[in-house]
């Protein structure tokens, strides 16, 4: 006999206990995440701060940290949270719940490799976010000191230390060192 699995809605799980940090809501279902290390912070830190100080002088949109909700489908429901987020302005200012989690996904999504994380958890995440219409993915790899940019599932490029990270269409003129990322 087959036991079916109720899955969880975007409202059970805003409204539930389970919504706190650490925990995503992946096609109805809750993904418990563990605490992050002291790289991964540093690393997620460096990556959002820089993208806060050119979206902020350049009065493109709102850069979001890490926790922050994005509701990528509702049926069935997930929610993300990346490391750090990038929502043009446009965008931004259509958001009508600024209390809840943002409706739909976020232009730029960044999501740092923890030594725990599954590859197969990695690609399912660029997937879910290009699938909901994010532009660009980036996953930062602090154990092989590489950020792999996603534009689609065929436009991939790795980078590596010696590179510089860009904000193509999306960002124009945005740029970071790989090496600068994984300093410290």
């Amino acid at each position: 006999m087959d036991v079916q699995t109720r899955l969880m809605t975007v409202e059970e799980f805003e409204q539930s206990s389970l919504n706190t940090s650490g925990v995503e809501l992946v096609r109805g279902e809750i993904n418990q995440m563990s605490p992050t290390g002291v790289q991964h912070g540093r690393v997620a830190l460096r990556v959002g701060s820089r993208l806060l100080q050119y979206v902020e002088a350049h009065k493109l949109g709102e850069v979001y940290a890490a926790e922050t909700g994005f509701i990528l489908s509702q049926n069935p429901a997930t929610v993300r949270a990346p490391d750090a987020a990038f929502v043009s302005r446009e965008r931004a200012v259509q958001q009508r719940r600024p209390e809840g989690y943002f409706e739909g996904a976020p232009d730029l999504a960044v999501e740092v490799v923890s030594p725990g994380d599954r590859d197969e958890e990695v690609q399912r995440k660029v997937m879910d976010y290009l699938e909901a219409g994010t532009k660009l993915v980036w996953i930062v790899r602090p154990r092989t000191e590489t950020v792999t940019v996603y534009r689609s599932l065929t436009d991939i490029r790795v980078l590596t230390r010696e590179e510089t990270l860009d904000g193509g269409d999306l960002l124009h003129g945005f740029q970071l060192s790989v090496g600068e990322i994984f300093e410290g």
